[in-house]
């Protein structure tokens, strides 16, 4: 999985460069990455499913705390074949959507980062690492949103996207430190096996249940998304309809 993480990285900085080669094959070479997920899912599934979750640990900073842990469990399975499975899907739509153009490569590039970092949001077993894949969400959506930069209600709506979701995911943040000071460990899965309880624990919560609620545009924090559909078309199928809309969702379901 890890691997596949890498693999979007690649994707999106070689794409604007094979677009000017490809034209809107580009898109067929953005699917790959999503695809390859898609494809890894699949084969691993009946293990999975079988209650044999997929562990993998790239260790970054361990004095810290932080290291890109994964856990691919069967929760995590149905999210990866909604964000990448659906990913696929609008790459295809993209293909008919567009037409050539020196800007598609820079859009199917944003687009394969950001199906990277949902993908990065529902595997990761670390708090700082989801908190890192989050609000890589949050600065690829605001630039998907404000694709059309000549376009100032376009502009506009992507920063109050951004100012909204960022926003919330530093609350997060402080929610997420306050658990993994006081648990004494920054991976998820052991926080939710020996759940701190405490006063802090419960902020924590709160402020993990706000940044949860400004991702996912529930109310008081909804009145950013209608603005954001001035996207193209395939942004708001994929982040608005699909996927990004869910990470909340997913978040508080996972804790």
């Amino acid at each position: 999985m890890i691997v596949l993480l890498a693999c979007h990285l690649a994707a999106a900085l070689l794409l604007p460069w094979l677009a000017r080669r490809l034209g809107k094959g580009v898109f067929w070479c953005g699917a790959l990455p999503p695809a390859a997920t898609v494809v890894w899912g699949a084969w691993h599934s009946r293990s999975i499913l079988a209650g044999n979750p997929i562990v993998e640990v790239l260790s970054w900073a361990p004095e810290i705390g932080f290291d890109l842990r994964v856990l691919v469990d069967g929760f995590a399975l149905v999210m990866i074949a909604l964000v990448s499975g659906i990913g696929v899907l609008i790459f295809a739509y993209s293909y008919w959507y567009f037409r050539e153009g020196p800007e598609i490569g820079r859009f199917a590039a944003l687009l394969v980062a950001f199906s990277g970092a949902m993908l990065g949001v529902v595997v990761a077993d670390n708090l700082i690492a989801l908190f890192l894949f989050w609000e890589l969400t949050s600065i690829t959506s605001y630039l998907l949103i404000g694709f059309e930069d000549r376009s100032p209600v376009a502009r506009a709506a992507a920063l109050r996207a951004l100012l909204i979701t960022a926003a919330g995911g530093l609350a997060m943040l402080a929610g997420f430190v306050l658990l993994g000071e006081g648990a004494g460990t920054y991976t998820l899965s052991e926080l939710i096996a020996a759940a701190p309880r405490s006063f802090a624990a419960e902020l924590a919560l709160l402020l993990v249940l706000f940044g949860a609620f400004a991702k996912s545009a529930q109310v008081p924090f909804h009145f950013w998304l209608p603005g954001a559909m001035a996207a193209p078309t395939p942004v708001s199928a994929y982040l608005h309809s699909a996927t990004m809309v869910k990470a909340g969702v997913f978040l508080l379901a996972r804790m």
